[in-house]
C-alpha cells in the first residue's frame, strides 16, 4: 500500500524537508531548496509514469489508484518543473525567502495529488483546502507590492466563498445518498427535487474553482496581482486539478436520466468562451490578456465533460496537457520580459523579434497553439472537444466554441505584431538564462510535436479515461 502512495509521500517529505533546510543552513538552504526541489518532481515524474496503468483502491474506495489520476499527476508535476526552471532568477529577484516559495509549491502540488485520487467527497474537499490555502501564500510572495497582497486577500474571499458552496453542495448529496464515497453514491442517490439544488451548488463550488463564468469574478485582478510565476501555475494546474475532481464525480456519481445537468454545463461553458475571449480583446496587461484567456480555456475544457462521450473525455485530458505547454511557455517568456522591463504591459514585447527571436518565436508558437491554430497542438485538442459536442448532439455549443475560436486569434496576434514591428523601449539583447531556455524549448517543442504527431499523448489518454467509459 506504501508503495503505491509514495509518489504523495516523497511530495510532502520534500516540502518538509526544504522547509527544514532553509533551519538548519540559512544561507546555503536557499540555494540548496530549488535543486532538491527539482530533483525530487523529476524524481516523481519518473515513477508515476513507469507505474502509470496501476490500478487500486485503497481505505474502502476513499483513495483511488489509476491511470487517470496518473495522468493528472504527471501533469501538474510537469507544470510545476517548467514553472520552477523557467523562475529561477524571477524567485531570486523578487522574493525574500526563496525556499518558502518552493515549500508551498510542493505543498499545492501535494494537494493537486489527492485530489484527483479521492475517492470521496470528503478526502477531495481537504486536498482542495491545501491546495487552496498554499496558493493564498504563494499570491502574496511578493511582499513588498500591494498588488500581491491585494490579489491575496481577493483570493482568499473568493475561494472562502467557493469552499463554502462546494461544501454545502456535498452536504446535500450525503444527506440524500447517506454516503460521500464517489463510487455508492450514484447507487444510495434518491430522486428528490433537492437533489437538482445539490447539483447546482457543486456546479457552481467547481465553477469557482475553475473559473467558469458567472464565477470568474476577480479572477483577472488575482491573475494580474499575484506575482507572474505563481499565476502561471495558477492559471493551469489548479484549473485542471479541479477539472480533473469535477469529471471523476460527475461521470461516476451523477449519470442521472432525469435531470440534465449536461444542459445546464453547456450553458456556462457557452457564456465562459463568449464573455473570457470578448473581454481579452481590449486588455493592455499581457497577464490579464492571459487571464481572460484562461476563463476562455476553461469553457472549451468544459466542453468535453458536457459531450461526456470518447472524444469529449479524452478532449479533456488531451487539451489540458498542452495547454500546460502552451500557456506555460507563453508565460515563461512573459516572465523573461517582466524581469528585463519591470512591466507586464503589451507594449514592453516591443521589437522582441529583434532583442531575443528565439523568445518571440516561443510566444508565436505558443500564442498560436491557444487560438488553435494548425498544426499545433492546441488544434488537435480543439478538434477533440468540438468533435465530441457535435458526436453528443451539442452542435450549437461546438459552433459558439469555433467562433470565439476565430476571435481569439485576433488578441494572440496583437501581442505577435507588437513583438515584432512595434516600437521597443529597450535595444539591448535580452538574456535567457539556461534553465529558462530549457523550459522554452520544453515547451515550443511539445506544442509543435503533439499538433503533428499526437499518437503518444492520445494512447495515454484513452487509456486514462477507459475508466469513464468501460
Amino acid at each position: 500500500m506504501y508503495l503505491l502512495l509514495m509518489p504523495e509521500i516523497i511530495i510532502a517529505l520534500l516540502g518538509i524537508l526544504v522547509v527544514i533546510l532553509t533551519l538548519i543552513l540559512p544561507n546555503k538552504g536557499q540555494e540548496a531548496a530549488k535543486f532538491v526541489t527539482t530533483a525530487g518532481i523529476i524524481g516523481v515524474l519518473v515513477w508515476i509514469f513507469s507505474n502509470f496503468n496501476r490500478e487500486a483502491s485503497l481505505f474502502n474506495n476513499i483513495y483511488l489508484i489509476d491511470p487517470y489520476a496518473s495522468f493528472f499527476k504527471m501533469l501538474f508535476l510537469t507544470a510545476s518543473l517548467l514553472v520552477i526552471l523557467s523562475s529561477f532568477k524571477y524567485v531570486k529577484k523578487f522574493g525574500r525567502r526563496t525556499s518558502e516559495f518552493y515549500a508551498f509549491l510542493l505543498f499545492t502540488i501535494l494537494g493537486m495529488m489527492i485530489m484527483v485520487s479521492a475517492g470521496d467527497l470528503l478526502t477531495l474537499y481537504i486536498a482542495l483546502e491545501l491546495m487552496t490555502i498554499s496558493f493564498y501564500i504563494l499570491v502574496a510572495y511578493v511582499l513588498n507590492r500591494e498588488t500581491s497582497q491585494e490579489a491575496a486577500i481577493k483570493y482568499l474571499i473568493l475561494g472562502a466563498l467557493s469552499s463554502g458552496i462546494l461544501l454545502f453542495g456535498i452536504s446535500m448529496i450525503y444527506a440524500l445518498s447517506g454516503t460521500t464515497v464517489i463510487s455508492e453514491i450514484a447507487l444510495c442517490l434518491r430522486e428528490e427535487p433537492a437533489l437538482i439544488s445539490a447539483v447546482v451548488l457543486l456546479l457552481a463550488g467547481f465553477g469557482f474553482k475553475i473559473a467558469l463564468v458567472p464565477f470568474h469574478m476577480w479572477t483577472p485582478d488575482i491573475y494580474e496581482g499575484a506575482p507572474i510565476n505563481v499565476t502561471s501555475f495558477l492559471a493551469v494546474a489548479s484549473k485542471a486539478a479541479g477539472l480533473a475532481a469535477m469529471v471523476r464525480f460527475f461521470m461516476i456519481s451523477l449519470d442521472l436520466f432525469w435531470f440534465d445537468w449536461h444542459l445546464l454545463l453547456a450553458i456556462l461553458a457557452a457564456a465562459t468562451m463568449i464573455i473570457g475571449n470578448l473581454i481579452a480583446l481590449v486588455q493592455t496587461n499581457i497577464k490579464r490578456l492571459l487571464a481572460y484567456s484562461s476563463i476562455a480555456q476553461a469553457g472549451y475544457l468544459a466542453v468535453g465533460l458536457v459531450a461526456a462521450n470518447d472524444y469529449g473525455l479524452k478532449g479533456v485530458l488531451f487539451y489540458s496537457m498542452v495547454y500546460v505547454f502552451a500557456n506555460l511557455g507563453a508565460f515563461a517568456v512573459a516572465t523573461q520580459i517582466e524581469n528585463d522591463m519591470e512591466s507586464n504591459e503589451i507594449e514592453a514585447f516591443g521589437q522582441l523579434g529583434k532583442r531575443s527571436p528565439f523568445l518571440a518565436a516561443v510566444m508565436t508558437v505558443c500564442l498560436l497553439s491557444l487560438a488553435g491554430i494548425p498544426p499545433l497542438a492546441g488544434f488537435a485538442g480543439k478538434f477533440y472537444l468540438f468533435s465530441g459536442a457535435v458526436e453528443g448532439g451539442y452542435v450549437w455549443l461546438a459552433f459558439i466554441g469555433l467562433l470565439m475560436s476565430m476571435i481569439s486569434v485576433y488578441y494572440y496576434l496583437k501581442v505577435v505584431k507588437v513583438m515584432y514591428i512595434g516600437k521597443a523601449e529597450k535595444n539591448a539583447p535580452l538574456a535567457i538564462e539556461f534553465p529558462a531556455r530549457i523550459a522554452l524549448w520544453i515547451c515550443v517543442l511539445l506544442t509543435l510535436l503533439f499538433g503533428i504527431y499526437p499518437v503518444p499523448l492520445t494512447v495515454l489518454t484513452r487509456n486514462a479515461v477507459s475508466l469513464f467509459l468501460g
